[in-house]
């Protein structure tokens, strides 16, 4: 799953294949994603997942590993 996660964030920010992203990566500090990207994030993970990531939860993820935890946990 974070895998998948990874190549969703990538692929909407347009990130390069060698860029590393760990569980603790964050989306606006490291891959500086603005609020805009976050939104299509969350869309597409949504998509890919069949959850439904409340605006109020989106807004308190920090990492990459704080959005896997909640389509883990909400699967």
């Amino acid at each position: 799953m974070f895998e998948k996660i990874v190549e969703i964030i990538k692929d909407q920010l347009g990130v390069e294949d060698d860029v590393v992203i760990t569980a603790e990566t964050s989306l606006v500090n490291d891959l500086e994603a603005d609020s805009l990207d976050a939104v299509e994030i969350m869309m597409a993970i949504e998509d890919e997942f069949g959850v439904e990531i409340p605006d109020e939860e989106a807004q308190n993820f920090k990492t990459i590993g704080d959005i896997v935890k909640f389509v883990e946990s909400n699967k």
